[in-house]
């Protein structure tokens, strides 16, 4: 029997479509997301910047840390601040989701 309690943060990569559309517009459209399973809070897809559509996010000043993943950046769309962040040296243990982008809203699978 395995007593070992099971860890904070589980990454799961898989091959379902992930897509991220706010207010009619495609914002990302991948087939390779990670999906990151943090207790505590819902599961968010992770998707590659080359499956982002970059030019349409501007970086925000905003800046957060998590003592699991270390510290993330934040992109806004138009008016929408803050919809997507990404860890771009996260800590050791979450290098699958280094450069990706987890947004808040239009995801959806």
């Amino acid at each position: 029997m395995d007593d070992a309690p099971e860890p904070h943060i589980t990454l799961h990569p898989h091959s379902r479509q992930a897509q991220v559309i706010i207010d009619g517009t495609l914002l990302a459209d991948t087939t390779h997301p990670v999906e990151l399973r943090e207790r505590g809070y819902p599961p968010r897809q992770y998707i590659p910047r080359d499956d982002v559509r970059m030019g349409l996010l501007t970086l925000s000043e905003t800046v957060t840390h998590c003592p699991f993943k270390g510290d993330a950046r934040y992109f806004s769309f138009g008016e929408h601040k803050d919809v997507a962040w990404s860890y771009q040296r996260p800590k050791e243990g979450m290098e699958a989701i280094a450069g990706m982008l987890a947004f808040y809203e239009g995801v959806s699978e």
